[in-house]
């Protein structure tokens, strides 16, 4: 038996364990991340696509241990494809939730419309991973995890020119920042002594797009760009049926399932659209064998896509900052976490944020669709 003595400092050293574990405890928390997108509507693919990737970086994440004790949880709401309902929901969500950090938006208007809101500003909420067309690389507190509208129309002014193609229009659809990106078109495609012979646009969430199909008929470019997501699918069948014969080149935005739900076989094929990921099926770089590998961990039943490896991407961009921004991760934290990222390669895909500047990528690559929707990178 134990001495009164030698008890009293067993227990006493008991009781410093215990309440050194009980603080460990209080300070490790499961740290929420709020993501706002369409899981239902017209988006709905791209949104529980890019929703099942950010899961798959999170359970990677809290499986190795988290950081420091800290585990990320996701919390998902649906706006139902309806940009004007972006805003409200996600308000509800920060004062239900209180989370760390916004993720994985999507569409212009919902974006821009949340930046203009100051809900992030006053909040001191960051939003990380988003798919939307901002042209400013700099804006407060957003920081985005793929390649923006610049490095991808520039891609494809580039390629046009190699195929030596000279004469090009734009179908896109109009929002705040139509004037904007008529001009960034412009200037990428005088680099490479490209003229824009036509410019059709088409209003945000419409499917009227015969206009558009008139005007860039007449027109009669080579090449046309599709700056526009929903109403993409709309345009190629109409053009294809007034027997247009340009190549029809499409941003990352453009959504390959709803076009080969839409689309015949004939239609599709050959359209090539701007990826900002790697293909998440060619295991040639280490992020994508990561990724393949965490999806096999899963039990997530959609097939991999390249909206999934991109919310992959923006989870372990999240997860990185979290390990970095301190035991006990704070807003403010991780927004100095996320600054300081000036190169953070994630396997043959680097990012790199600074104050100023949160556009972290400049990946761009080319595919092509061939029948029934499939890539070819």
């Amino acid at each position: 038996m134990l001495n009164t003595d030698a008890g009293r400092k067993v227990r006493g050293l008991l009781v410093g364990v215990c309440m050194a574990a009980a603080a460990l405890s209080v300070q490790a928390a499961a740290l929420v991340v709020v993501q706002v997108a369409p899981m239902t509507g017209v988006a709905a693919s791209l949104g529980r696509a890019y929703e099942a990737g950010l899961q798959l970086a999170l359970a990677q994440f809290n499986a190795a241990g988290g950081a420091a004790g800290n585990t990320l949880r996701l919390v998902s709401g649906d706006d139902g494809s309806r940009p004007q309902d972006t805003v409200s929901l996600t308000r509800t969500l920060v004062a239900e939730q209180r989370p760390l950090v916004l993720a994985g938006y999507f569409g212009t208007r919902g974006v821009s419309d949340l930046v203009a809101s100051g809900l992030l500003d006053q909040e001191k909420l960051p939003l990380v991973g988003y798919r939307a067309t901002l042209l400013r690389g700099d804006v407060p507190l957003v920081y985005s995890v793929r390649a923006g509208l610049a490095d991808q129309v520039d891609k494809i002014m580039q390629h046009l020119s190699t195929l030596g193609i000279d004469k090009a229009g734009v179908f896109m659809e109009e929002g705040p920042q139509t004037k904007a990106v008529q001009a960034l078109v412009a200037d990428a495609a005088a680099r490479r002594r490209i003229t824009v012979v036509a410019t059709a646009t088409v209003p945000a969430g419409s499917g009227k797009t015969e206009p558009a199909v008139t005007a860039l008929h007449a027109a009669a470019p080579q090449a046309i760009l599709m700056l526009a997501s929903e109403a993409s699918a709309g345009f190629v069948e109409g053009y294809r049926a007034a027997g247009g014969g340009a190549q029809l080149f499409a941003s990352s935005d453009v959504d390959v399932e709803q076009l080969a739900r839409r689309l015949g076989d004939e239609q599709l094929a050959g359209i090539s659209i701007a990826q900002v990921t790697p293909s998440p099926t060619r295991l040639t770089t280490r992020l994508v064998r990561d990724f393949q590998q965490a999806l096999k961990a899963s039990k997530n039943p959609l097939p991999a896509s390249h909206a999934m490896l991109e919310g992959y991407i923006n989870g372990r961009v999240i997860a990185e900052a979290v390990k970095r921004a301190g035991a006990n991760p704070t807003r403010e934290s991780l927004v100095k976490a996320l600054d300081g990222m000036d190169r953070l390669d994630l396997g043959d895909y680097v990012i790199a944020f600074r104050p100023g500047e949160h556009t972290g990528s400049r990946y761009v690559d080319l595919s092509i669709v061939a029948g029934s929707g499939r890539l070819r990178q």
